[in-house]
């Protein structure tokens, strides 16, 4: 039986409160390994113009980063939508050329928010695939303590949508306790901006007909995720940046 744990917008949101520091340096063999594509899917999806061009090193080695990471693992939320190879170009060439690993992980939560449930059983072996890295019994347990993952005899049971965006969070310099902090500040905030909309919603609709009301849910489902997304993205970009352009304590 399939079922979700907890939102993959909030994971991403909680992902996006951290900057993008790190600097390519994976090779192409590693990109492939952590993304589990292969090393020919990914020149592939370098000539189609999918993936930007690898920062060249020394002896020409070309390395990778977060962002073809994020991208890789963007493009995958598209197929399992069942979204096209033009599909997916095209969706691609339509985002700001200078999104930050975090921006795309945030494309790819409100992608993966419409999707049917996706936890699975699977092995260590499969999880450590799926994960694109190895994982110790510490991160395990930190990825279960998430929610991303249940012991299930020997196995675990996966929330696929989630997994790639906890195994984002094992590296975040941020504590178990801050997250799971986090992590209730919004749950909360946005159960009551859904309790909202819904009331706001049934009383522009509460005269049509059942058939009308279904399909202007659909309709705007989508549409109300991403402008939650948005707007909360612009706000903690604008937070954030009043905070770190406060003069510290040492320099008053």
């Amino acid at each position: 039986m399939r079922r979700r744990f907890h939102s993959t917008g909030e994971t991403a949101i909680l992902l996006h409160m951290t900057t993008d520091t790190e600097e390519p340096t994976l090779t192409i063999d590693e990109l492939a390994a952590r993304a589990g594509v292969t090393v020919r899917t990914v020149r592939f999806y370098g000539t189609k113009g999918l993936l930007p061009p690898p920062v060249l090193g020394p002896r020409r080695v070309g390395h990778y980063g977060r962002e073809h990471l994020a991208r890789l693992a963007l493009i995958e939320e598209l197929q399992h939508q069942g979204m096209t190879l033009a599909g997916i170009e095209r969706y691609l060439h339509r985002l700001p050329p200078d999104l930050s690993a975090r921006d795309l992980a945030v494309h790819r939560a409100v992608v993966a928010s419409w999707a049917p449930d996706t936890v699975e059983t699977v092995t260590r072996e499969e999880l450590e695939r799926r994960a694109g890295r190895p994982l110790g019994d510490e991160d395990v347990e930190r990825l279960v303590a998430m929610g991303v993952l249940r012991a299930a005899d020997g196995d675990y049971e996966a929330d696929l949508g989630l997994l790639r965006l906890g195994v984002g969070l094992l590296d975040v310099p941020l504590s178990q306790e801050a997250i799971f902090a986090a992590r209730k500040v919004l749950i909360e905030h946005s159960r009551a901006a859904a309790r909202e909309l819904s009331q706001l919603f049934r009383g522009e609709v509460a005269e049509r007909d059942a058939r009308d009301v279904r399909s202007l849910s659909a309709h705007m489902q989508p549409l109300v995720v991403q402008a939650l997304l948005t707007a909360f993205q612009r706000s903690l970009k604008e937070e954030l940046g009043e905070w770190l352009t406060e003069p510290s304590e040492e320099s008053r």
